[in-house]
């Protein structure tokens, strides 16, 4: 039985970390050479603004934690494809609107609400709402507010750059395929690992675990970006 422990503990530790590893070495996406690229960017660069996307979802470590709360207990391909659309829809309106009629969000608020987003999904998935109040909130409904939210810090992002008007909307929507593409390309390695250990007697003490840190991550980013907001 300690062993057991241990073992459900130190793999959920291990999951967790390889999902935030991306926060310390990339810089959420936004590295030297594509900073560069972005500030002197002029025309349609299809392929390169989808890398970019792509690249930005697989080492945002902010949005991949939600969608991890979001697809934890989920198994079937229709629930699964049904959840991760909502987030799609929800962050591709916000991030075109946003940037195409320059609306101005502050930029730590909003990574402030995408870290509660992932408190969120953490308190859910370990029945924190069905505990407390006896029902739990429309899901689908919440993953689609919260992918606006995700869609507004994506846009700030890209907003900081103050790209060229020029082929903009082209581009926009090249960024937000790749974003996609990374997507789902990190969803699915992390399906497979979650549906293998689904079939180990230890996955409730992994569930719990894990979602335990989610809730502690999504805390933490909230307060360091509350802490930016108040100190800048």
């Amino acid at each position: 039985m300690h062993h057991s422990s241990i073992n459900y503990k130190t793999f959920a530790l291990f999951f967790f970390v390889f999902l935030c590893f991306s926060a310390a070495t990339f810089a959420h996406g936004v590295d030297d050479n594509t900073r560069k690229f972005l500030l002197n960017n002029t025309g349609v660069q299809f392929i390169a603004f989808m890398y970019i996307g792509a690249k930005h979802m697989i080492t945002g470590y902010d949005h991949l934690l939600f969608l991890v709360g979001v697809i934890f207990f989920l198994f079937k391909p229709k629930e699964i494809l049904l959840y991760v659309s909502m987030f799609t829809l929800g962050h591709s309106l916000t991030l075109l609107f946003g940037v195409l009629a320059d609306i101005q969000v502050n930029a730590y608020l909003i990574d402030a609400i995408i870290g509660l987003s992932v408190v969120y999904k953490g308190f859910e998935n370990l029945g924190g709402f069905k505990r407390l109040f006896n029902k739990t909130p429309n899901t689908q409904l919440a993953v689609l507010i919260f992918g606006l939210f995700h869609g507004f810090g994506l846009a700030t992002k890209i907003q900081e750059f103050q790209l060229s008007p020029d082929g903009l909307l082209t581009n926009l929507i090249a960024f937000n395929i790749g974003v996609e593409l990374g997507q789902f390309s990190a969803l699915a390695i992390i399906l497979l690992f979650i549906n293998a250990w689904r079939k180990h007697p230890s996955f409730t003490h992994f569930a719990v675990t894990t979602n335990s840190l989610l809730m502690s991550a999504g805390f933490m980013l909230t307060g360091l970006q509350l802490t930016g907001y108040f100190i800048n």
